[in-house]
């Protein structure tokens, strides 16, 4: 027995040891392909950067080495992710490299909201401005993509193809009718005619005021798009409109090119000969390549930073922005004496109202020690707002989605759900309201009348954060409040945003602000390293990777129904998610 210990225990480590040496020397060889592949690309021939719209856009990259190898284990395509910030980087070193004669824009599908797509757009047309050419080809054209590729002065699509042109629709699911079957009531304590978050939990169908924002709002973003697609086509917005009243996703595709919507029907293997005609002799610079194409930027001790603060506002999941750790960024930023300036970039819709007062602190903080630019991306909106209101200036697309300053709170009451399986509860309580908030019963009177208070109190500090803000008193901030959701070409007129521009824009402002002619420009918090995301592929990140591989664009819906759990505490939280297509 004690020789069958020894040896037992004796395998046990050399398979401990030869799991960990074998570990180690995979973290080394991933660690050598990952520094390998950072060589930079020279470019020594006339070239065309070929930038393939496809994937899911998002507002920073991430080097992402391992979704193929997740995808290929699951049968699944991967799930590539495009960084706004990369795709504006890379434009504007084609733009200013001299060997660099065109862009070829490779259809797919490109998922993203319609301020990053005209981010985009805005410095593509900038790209032309040098006297440089665009391809445009795509088997599809979604109404996104179709929008940014109108940009090209070639539009070429697939005979075979489509162009999704009908105009924008906005639909909410209302659960109310499911809950009342399942004797669940949500109990609502809310600020603002417009907060419409809790619609879906307590009615069928939109409100009179949630109608009315939204249609407000979604002619906006609409109206946004026909009319640059106007101007590159040279086509007027009411013909546009007359041609998304046809639903031209149905329509053959020889009106495509009858109403000058598209230029030629081309296959994929054709568009060589298109580009030809512009560079004979040329060399394809893909997207990857043009990552390592060096930034011939000066070196500046002079810095302008930009701090992202991009998702939900402590969802609890530990994804988005998750106050504690913006905070310390912020804090950090403050004190680094070779930033100058500051551009606080905003994509969120909301969340946690103290977690979003923790921001606007150390924001209020940096303010007296720098200028500070807020740039908005696809949503700044509700507690993406109140972390926007200490600005010096606030820049915004003309669809980006904002405002929605209003406060509200769910609790849910399931004692019905209790009586349908026989649950019963009792209670020993020292004091009046121990017991209070109550999932298992509704709410008595005067405890209504205690929530209500505290939603009131968090609405007028969001208010007066606002109204401090952008100069404004509260009786103003509140005229334009109550929840209602605003695009920036709306929230510009209304005094809530300043400039409509993009990030660049924003870069530009902060830089002038601070009497900066030569700086660069550093983001925060600084990206993680290869072996931190190899970490976090092998970990807690696992789990999500095989429930996107499977799931696909429904991953959203499960991840929104995940971190119901984590909310806690009043919100300021966008309605619902705007998805436009």
């Amino acid at each position: 027995m004690k020789h069958f210990l020894k040896y037992t225990l004796a395998t046990i480590t050399g398979i401990i040891v030869t799991t960990i040496v074998g570990l180690l020397v995979l973290f080394g060889v991933l660690g050598a392909i990952a520094g390998s592949s950072d060589a930079p690309v020279k470019v020594k021939a006339p070239s065309i950067y070929e930038l393939e719209l496809k994937g899911q856009l998002v507002d920073r990259s991430e080097d992402d080495p391992f979704s193929a190898v997740f995808a290929e284990a699951m049968g699944q395509p991967a799930v590539q992710q495009l960084g706004l910030d990369e795709i504006l980087l890379n434009i504007d070193k084609a733009k200013n490299d001299s060997l660099i004669k065109g862009i070829y824009l490779k259809g797919g599908t490109l998922v993203g909201g319609l301020a990053s797509v005209k981010e985009i757009r805005d410095a593509l047309i900038d790209f032309k401005s040098n006297g440089k050419f665009i391809v445009a080809y795509a088997d599809n054209y979604t109404q996104t993509n179709y929008y940014l590729a109108t940009v090209a002065d070639q539009l070429l699509l697939n005979p075979a193809g489509m162009v999704d042109f009908r105009g924008i629709a906005s639909e909410v699911l209302f659960l109310k009718n499911t809950l009342d079957k399942l004797g669940v009531e949500m109990q609502v304590v809310k600020v603002g005619t417009y907060k419409s978050a809790v619609e879906p939990f307590i009615q069928t169908k939109m409100s009179d005021a949630n109608r009315e924002q939204v249609t407000s709002y979604t002619r906006s973003m609409w109206n946004t798009m026909i009319n640059e697609i106007a101007v590159s086509r040279k086509l007027s917005a009411d013909q546009l409109n007359a041609y998304a009243d046809e639903m031209m996703t149905m329509q053959p595709v020889e009106k495509y090119v009858a109403y000058n919507m598209i230029d030629s029907l081309v296959y994929a293997d054709e568009a060589d000969s298109i580009l030809t005609s512009y560079l004979k002799d040329y060399k394809l610079l893909t997207h990857k390549s043009m990552n390592k194409v060096v930034d011939k930027t000066k070196f500046s001790k002079d810095k302008v930073a930009v701090i992202y603060a991009v998702g939900g506002i402590d969802d609890g999941s530990g994804n988005g922005i998750v106050s504690e750790k913006l905070v310390k960024t912020i804090n950090e930023v403050t004190k680094d004496k070779m930033v100058k300036s500051v551009v606080f970039r905003v994509s969120s819709p909301g969340g946690s109202a103290y977690g979003s007062e923790q921001i606007w602190r150390a924001l209020t903080n940096l303010k007296k020690e720098k200028p500070l630019i807020v740039s908005m991306g696809d949503y700044a909106a509700s507690g993406g707002y109140y972390i926007s209101a200490p600005a010096d200036t606030i820049v915004a697309q003309p669809n980006t989605i904002t405002g929605s300053i209003g406060i509200f709170g769910l609790i849910p009451n399931i004692d019905g759900l209790n009586k349908k399986l026989g649950f019963s509860y009792d209670v020993v309580k020292t004091n009046q309201y121990s017991d209070a908030p109550s999932v298992n019963r509704a709410f008595r009177p005067e405890e209504r009348a205690l929530m209500q208070g505290y939603v009131d109190r968090g609405y007028e500090l969001f208010v007066k954060r606002c109204a401090d803000g952008r100069s404004m008193t509260t009786d103003q901030i509140k005229a334009i409040a109550e929840g209602r959701v605003w695009t920036g070409e709306e929230a510009l007129k209304l005094g809530l945003v300043d400039v409509l521009a993009g990030l660049d824009e924003a870069v530009r402002i902060a830089a002038e602000k601070a009497g900066l002619t030569e700086f660069n420009v550093k983001e925060f918090p600084a990206k993680e390293d290869f072996q931190t995301r190899l970490m976090k592929s092998f970990t807690e990140e696992a789990e999500a990777r095989l429930l996107k591989m499977r799931l696909g664009e429904h991953y959203k819906l499960v991840k929104q129904i995940d971190q119901l759990q984590y909310i806690n505490g009043i919100q300021a939280r966008l309605p619902y998610e705007i998805r436009i297509y």
